[in-house]
């Protein structure tokens, strides 16, 4: 499994902008490609995407900087290495850059090559990816999980121009037998929210998760919305709602600007409380900003009983600043999403952490996506209760679930539907 050849595309994302796609070349032939998405609510700590910067050439966002990276000093340092070595790869690509953030070589260029990597030597091993995944890191290859997909059908934030600031509104089929049915469950409440939203006259345009865009009055509305939509369709009992308020997009001079009112984090904490008391909200992404280390301590003390605090910009799927979590009790789940760090070593190395420590898991993609399908092996391959990939419309978002419907029909009796497993709170939460 040496590899002989390495290169790097420009490609474009579901944004129309540009990304990387790079390709393994095996000493026997064996071809490995990956696509890295892009975020459009980054957060502040995430490692360094690099963009070239000439705004003559879509408007500075080109990666052509990135793919002369992988085309050269990469390819250099990789050829010969032996692509089931995932964790030596990684590290070398982590020494060669020499910064914090990967922002020399940019993690852009040095995901796609460890993702194409690990595509290369599944390949080479004649083995699904998902399999592969958990050879190469040593993961017991039993027990498989597949995960409960979070449908975001209604977007807000920088993800639409809908007016509100809550970024995603999601539905969450906890209840379902399978994931087949899990998938079936969305999909119906998906369209019949739609039908909802034309029998209001409301705006049926998607943003960019392919989630619904309506102007609408309040949050509250949204949140009513869904809830019809899901008694609507039938599944009251087995379909819950989640929301991922990406607050540091409107948190300014120390004030969350929410529904046009200046909010102390305390008080942001009281209207969370009572939409998970109304609304039955399984979890709550990043409901306070990404350095609101003070308030997220005092939000997971009145709310980490009760509900999932998920850490997406507070903890961007970086050991350190999750290990500042763990010590100070701080939310009690994590989003991972791999171009937030920038290998898939240290992608899984946060994982394990978050698991050893009784924090859920959930894989998500980016509102800038492509169609390649990797994190729905990696969610499989890792156990993951739960994963984010978009409302189900738009193929960069279909290419996931579909990827998902592969591997339940190719493991069927050996695999478990996680359903509401990564949204039970442990008992030690609970008291």
């Amino acid at each position: 499994m040496k590899i002989a050849g390495l290169s790097a595309s420009e490609i474009l994302d579901s944004r129309g902008v540009p990304t990387l796609e790079a390709t393994v070349v095996l000493d026997d032939g064996t071809r490995g490609r990956a696509a890295v998405p892009s975020g459009a609510s980054t957060g502040e700590h995430e490692a360094v995407e690099l963009r070239d910067g000439d705004k003559r050439r879509f408007f500075g966002k080109g990666c052509l900087k990135a793919r002369s990276h992988v085309d050269n000093e990469l390819a250099r340092a990789l050829k010969g290495c032996d692509a089931s070595e995932q964790g030596k790869i990684d590290e070398r690509m982590i020494a060669l850059d020499g910064t914090e953030n990967k922002g020399r070589l940019g993690a852009n260029a040095i995901l796609a090559v460890s993702l194409a990597v690990a595509r290369s030597a599944a390949a080479a091993s004649k083995q699904p990816l998902y399999r592969w995944l958990r050879r190469a890191f040593g993961l017991p290859e039993k027990d498989w999980l597949l995960p409960t997909p979070m449908f975001n059908v209604v977007n807000g934030g920088k993800h639409a121009d809908s007016g509100l600031d809550v970024q995603e509104f999601m539905i969450v089929p906890t209840g379902a037998e399978s994931f087949s049915e899990a998938l079936r469950a969305g999909c119906e409440t998906y369209h019949l929210l739609k039908k909802e939203l034309s029998a209001g006259r409301l705006s049926t345009a998607v943003g960019d998760e392919g989630g619904f865009a309506p102007h609408l009055g309040s949050h509250e509305e949204a949140l009513r919305l869904l809830r019809k939509a899901v008694a609507a369709a039938g599944y009251s009992q087995s379909v819950r709602l989640a929301l991922d308020a990406a607050s540091s997009e409107f948190f300014h001079d120390g004030a969350y600007r929410f529904e046009g009112k200046p909010l102390s984090a305390d008080q942001l904490g009281e209207v969370y409380a009572s939409w998970v008391k109304s609304y039955g909200l399984v979890s709550l992404e990043d409901p306070l900003a990404e350095d609101d280390w003070a308030g997220w301590k005092r939000l997971s003390s009145a709310l980490g009983s009760s509900v999932r605090l998920i850490g997406d910009d507070l903890f961007v799927t970086n050991r350190k600043r999750l290990e500042r979590g763990i010590r100070e009790g701080i939310a009690n789940s994590i989003l991972i999403k791999l171009n937030q760090i920038g290998t898939l070593t240290e992608t899984v190395d946060t994982v394990g952490l978050a698991r050893r420590s009784g924090y859920a898991c959930v894989i998500s993609h980016r509102s800038g996506e492509t169609e390649d399908s990797f994190i729905a092996d990696l969610s499989v391959a890792l156990d993951a209760g739960a994963i984010k990939t978009g409302a189900p419309c738009r193929s960069e978002r279909l290419a996931k679930y579909n990827r998902l419907l592969r591997i339940e029909a190719e493991l069927g009796g050996q695999a478990r539907y996680a359903g509401a497993a990564c949204f039970t709170l442990p008992q030690t939460a609970r008291r």
